[in-house]
């Protein structure tokens, strides 16, 4: 059998985080909370945004993930970026990859989140 997609990307965070990393997804990147299945009792919560699906856990312990990290998809990642960096949030360019508009930025517990435009 063949991987024929991507369901979701979980990322970790610290405890006592959740409300800011909600905030930080849903204010900042345009994505919103989605309920859990209820045999789902662990402290986090589910995201979506157009086809991306984001689940968001707590981890008692917790290190960013600095290397590893999910890569968004956006219509406008210039439009993005100044939204981004006008909020203090800091972005950073990467090597160019041919064919995209990108740019890495932090969620607010350090997570590396690759942005990324099809041109």
């Amino acid at each position: 059998m063949a991987i024929t997609g991507l369901d979701h990307v979980q990322l970790a965070i610290p405890a006592g985080g959740l409300e800011e990393e909600k905030r930080f997804f849903c204010e900042h990147l345009g994505m919103h909370e989605v309920p859990r299945p209820a045999n789902m009792t662990f402290e986090g919560c589910w995201l979506e945004g157009g086809s991306a699906s984001l689940h968001i856990g707590v981890d008692p312990e917790f290190s960013p993930a600095a290397k590893a990290h999910p890569a968004f998809l956006v219509a406008d990642a210039q439009a993005l970026r100044a939204q981004l960096d006008a909020a203090g949030i800091v972005t950073k360019d990467g090597p160019p990859v041919e064919g995209y508009e990108r740019f890495f930025t932090s969620d607010p517990h350090g997570n590396r989140l690759e942005i990324m435009q099809k041109l």
